[in-house]
């Protein structure tokens, strides 16, 4: 069994649903320790949901002295894993790490237990080639991902940003390919934006229209607005913005029953070239425009960011292409990630993992034959950004 499966089960056999580390940290502090990674726990919020992180650096050192003048590249990830659903529906136990037919199966093997794995043995193996490289390695690992995502990477990052450190490049070990490993990497993420929407109108009973004001009524014509409007036409990197509504809740139960209020949950994923300030008005402007009498609270999940092409995504595709004979298709396609924190401080931020087709699944599994391929484009790219780093 190679390092980098045995470690990869090791991480699958610890039950870390959100937001508990199950032990998960620590394995992988214990791993980096000897290699001059300094570990650092952060970990952050109320007892009764307090989340694990891990910042573990290790400083690019000339003749025993810390250099001063290098760069810093980031492996960030998550420990966490959803919860299991049905155990009894598993082919095996979920948290049983389990060979069958090619494949490893548990929670977590795919999202992203193999990933941190992979990337914890490339940084072995290219320590063992380079044991005086010129860049600085960090990891930043939390087991609030999969969760609200409120006392993990953000958290972490700010503390980061008021020490003044610097990130130059950051993988993110999402899962992000589709049928074999490296055959797509995201190099941007869509901002998510949510709102819910309160319509008041009068309660009546509904023999007597004239005596109630309906607030479905009222709403339908905005809404039907705002499903039509053309936010963005997106950009090279992005598809245009979109406004979908996810929920609708009005009336009482009762069918000669004229609702009070209706309530609608919707959201916005945005491109680049949108703003969540400039949707929010344009809403407004439309919902003032029909004359609604109406409350509506915002919440921004999280905000766009996008790494052109350059030194890190060229490291990665080089990388990617070495090892695989792949040409690997740039997307930033999918839900959100913590690289929407990362990328408030580090200029460059892509996410490569394995194939992502079982992630949050019943039998969630990683094919054997993804997993040391992965490791070794790990391990390229920080051959590359090295190389980089003392140009």
């Amino acid at each position: 069994m190679s390092p980098t499966l045995l470690l990869t089960e090791q991480l699958i056999a610890r039950p870390s649903v959100t937001p508990d580390d199950a032990g998960c940290l620590d394995l992988l502090a214990w791993r980096l320790a000897p290699l001059g990674f300094a570990c650092e726990r952060l970990d952050s919020g109320p007892e009764n949901f307090r989340v694990s992180n891990l910042w573990s650096k290790r400083t690019a050192t000339r003749s025993g002295q810390a250099q001063t003048a290098t760069k810093t590249v980031v492996f960030a990830g998550h420990t966490d894993v959803v919860p299991t659903g049905p155990v009894e529906q598993w082919s095996s136990p979920p948290f049983t790490p389990t060979h069958r037919d090619g494949r490893l199966y548990g929670r977590g093997a795919s999202d992203m237990k193999a990933s941190i794995a992979a990337f914890v043995v490339a940084v072995e193996e290219f320590l063992a080639a380079t044991p005086d490289p010129r860049l600085d390695i960090a990891l930043l690992l939390t087991s609030d991902e999969e969760g609200p995502s409120v006392d993990g990477t953000k958290v972490v990052i700010e503390q980061l940003r008021a020490r003044g450190e610097r990130l130059d490049w950051c993988i993110v070990g999402e899962p992000t390919s589709v049928e074999q490993t490296g055959d797509m990497i995201k190099n941007g993420r869509r901002g998510t934006l949510s709102g819910r929407l309160t319509v008041r109108g009068v309660q009546g009973h509904i023999a007597y229209p004239q005596l109630a004001r309906n607030p479905i009524h009222q709403a339908v014509p905005a809404l039907t607005e705002l499903a039509a409007t053309v936010w963005d036409e997106g950009n090279a990197f992005f598809p245009p913005t979109s406004w979908q509504m996810s929920n609708i809740h009005g009336g009482t139960g009762a069918t000669n029953v004229i609702p009070g209020q209706v309530v609608i949950d919707f959201n916005f994923r945005f491109s680049t070239e949108s703003t969540a300030e400039g949707l929010q008005q344009r809403v407004h402007a439309v919902l003032d425009r029909h004359g609604l009498e109406y409350d509506l609270t915002w919440t921004l999940g999280g905000q766009p960011f996008l790494t052109t092409p350059g030194e890190l995504v060229q490291a990665v595709q080089q990388a990617i292409h070495a090892e695989t004979g792949l040409e690997t298709e740039l997307s930033t396609t999918g839900g959100t990630s913590d690289g929407r924190f990362i990328a408030q401080i580090c200029p460059q931020v892509i996410e490569l993992g394995p194939p992502n087709a079982s992630i949050h699944k019943i039998d969630e599994n990683v094919r054997l034959v993804d997993i040391e391929p992965l490791k070794n484009i790990y391990r390229r790219t920080l051959e590359h950004l090295n190389a980089l780093a003392g140009a």
